[in-house]
């Protein structure tokens, strides 16, 4: 099937062109750009509406056809699992592919379950809830003997060479670990030529005692190793504390290290209340409360020490959400704002799974059903991102937004994952993953509590020169995602 995009506003982030064209695509690619195009096509008049790349989206935890279709309401063609990763990774792309998917996906090698399975004896079955579970669970925080280094180690190293795309680090959920073992992980990803993905251990402003700062430690490793070293979700790990972070990351960037970093549009994240960062006496380090802490199923919010430590007890991997950022507060709002503002900061949603009162994960049916709970950043942050940044500020060309949500997320794979290279780019030759959006109409409308409520404006989506979205409306039949794997040295 091929498709003629006609008249749109096309945005190249890959060679920085910006202006009116007709654009030709079919399912092995970006077939031909420019003015007057004739083919026999489907043709689709895009005239007044901006053409460009689909989203990546280097960091959602969403495995699922009902997460992946807020995701491509969003913008996203492709939604990849990097920061905690799934284990065993051939098992987490065959299911995936059994399943179907609306959007490409792929996974990082789990630096978490690897230590679980080593150091607590938890087998892994590439499952998020499973996932979220095991984040509570004190037996795999603590520090490795050097054979338990060496076995977890080498299933990271085997991960690899089944196809995950690089390593996703959850240092920030056993935050008293030996530096050493982070800096071995540094190692072997510069050895394996792959990235690694990082929720940091906590900042020393906010715990003296933390055996490095978390910020500091991956510039520091990044230096020493010379791997690509990501830095996950610099606004929720950073948050009062932003600027002093980002000029960290960007001194270690000066001197020629291999930092890249990411941020999203809101002011709480959403994690298992089992986390270490969300332990009361921790909560108090960071200046939160237990009322910061929203649980996302019952929307319950947390009343005191008392209750929060039953809760952890009891089901500690419950989602919820943890407010860290007063996005009704100019000055707090300000800080999201710099952490977007950031130079090549790219924006990633840290989607999560989408959960019913049954107990269902999934739906297949569109609109979902009513009832759905997950963080509104699963459905709305590349529309926020876009509403606050390039609508309401200017602070972003559709140029430059293009290059955030597009073409550097993909510059990150280049190395580990060569089928990247096709991606986050509109030219002859790219991979035919394109959303088309009405450039005065694009927003966001989840929220907290209604956080399922799609995005609008993404006028048509096309995954691997499938449309998604035609119209502004989703096609339930389309299930084009495919698999994108690694290729370490």
């Amino acid at each position: 099937m091929r498709t003629l995009l006609r008249g749109g506003r096309v945005v190249d982030p890959g060679t920085g062109f910006d202006g009116v064209a007709d654009v030709l695509l079919s399912e092995a690619g970006i077939e031909a750009v420019g003015a007057g195009l004739t083919a026999e096509a489907t043709e689709v008049d895009v005239t007044g509406l901006v053409v460009g790349p689909g989203f990546v989206d280097l960091h959602s935890h969403v495995h699922s056809v009902a997460g992946q279709r807020l995701q491509a309401m969003d913008g996203v063609t492709t939604a990849l699992d990097l920061e905690a990763g799934l284990m065993p990774v051939e098992r987490a792309y065959a299911e995936a592919a059994a399943a179907g998917r609306p959007l490409h996906y792929g996974f990082s090698a789990s630096w978490g379950a690897a230590r679980a399975q080593v150091l607590a004896g938890i087998e892994p079955d590439a499952n998020i809830d499973s996932g979220l579970a095991v984040l509570g669970n004190p037996a795999w925080q603590r520090s490795s003997s050097s054979q338990e280094l060496a076995a977890w180690l080498s299933l990271l190293d085997t991960e690899l060479a089944a196809g995950a795309l690089g390593i996703g680090v959850l240092m920030g959920y056993a935050p008293q670990t030996a530096p050493g073992e982070f800096l071995a992980v540094a190692h072997l990803a510069a050895m394996a030529g792959v990235p690694t993905y990082t929720h940091v251990r906590e900042l020393v402003e906010v715990d003296p005692a933390i055996p490095v700062d978390g910020s500091a430690e991956i510039a520091a490793a990044a230096g020493e190793t010379g791997a690509a070293m990501h830095h996950c979700h610099v606004n929720s790990t950073s948050g009062h504390h932003i600027d002093r972070v980002l000029a960290t990351l960007d001194d270690a960037r000066r001197a020629g290290s291999r930092v890249t970093v990411e941020a999203y549009p809101y002011g709480a994240g959403s994690t298992a209340v089992g986390a270490a960062f969300i332990e009361p006496d921790r909560l108090r380090l960071k200046g939160l409360r237990p009322s910061s802490v929203v649980m996302l199923e019952t929307g319950e919010r947390v009343r005191d020490e008392a209750r929060l430590r039953r809760l952890r007890r009891d089901d500690p991997g419950a989602p919820c959400l943890l407010e860290f950022l007063d996005e009704e507060n100019p000055r707090e709002r300000a800080l999201l704002h710099r952490a977007l503002a950031f130079p090549d900061a790219v924006v990633a949603s840290d989607a999560m799974p989408v959960a019913w009162p049954d107990g269902r994960s999934e739906s297949t049916e569109w609109p979902l059903p009513p009832g759905g709970r997950t963080h509104p950043r699963t459905a709305g942050t590349f529309a926020k991102t876009l509403r606050l940044m390039v609508r309401e500020t200017g602070a972003w060309s559709w140029l430059e937004a293009f290059r955030r949500c597009s073409y550097l997320p993909s510059r990150l794979l280049d190395d580990v994952a060569p089928a990247a290279r096709r991606k986050g780019r509109l030219a002859a030759g790219a991979d035919a993953d394109v959303v088309v959006l009405d450039p005065g109409r694009i927003t966001d409308t989840a929220t907290y509590a209604e956080p399922t409520r799609p995005s609008l404006g993404v006028r048509h989506l096309y995954v691997a020169g499938v449309p998604v979205v035609a119209g502004g409306e989703l096609d339930t039949a389309a299930l084009p995602g495919r698999p994108l794997r690694g290729e370490p040295r």
